[in-house]
């Protein structure tokens, strides 16, 4: 799932939740459903995720359907 790519990200590089959370727009509550729960993730907040984070767009979406 792309939520759980993008949290073994942030873990991996010491990126807290939180601040992404704030810089997209989301609240903590929002951020950690999409990383842990499985939350559907609308397009315009993934590409802002992979903004915040500069990866192109391509990086947690490899091998997804």
């Amino acid at each position: 799932m792309v939520g759980a790519k993008i949290d073994k990200y942030l873990e991996e590089n010491g990126i807290k939740q939180g601040f992404v959370a704030d810089k997209v727009g989301l609240t903590s509550s929002q951020m950690s459903d999409i990383l842990n729960k499985g939350r559907r993730i609308d397009c315009v907040t993934y590409y802002k995720i992979c903004k915040v984070l500069n990866v192109p767009y391509e990086t947690f979406m490899e091998g997804e359907d």
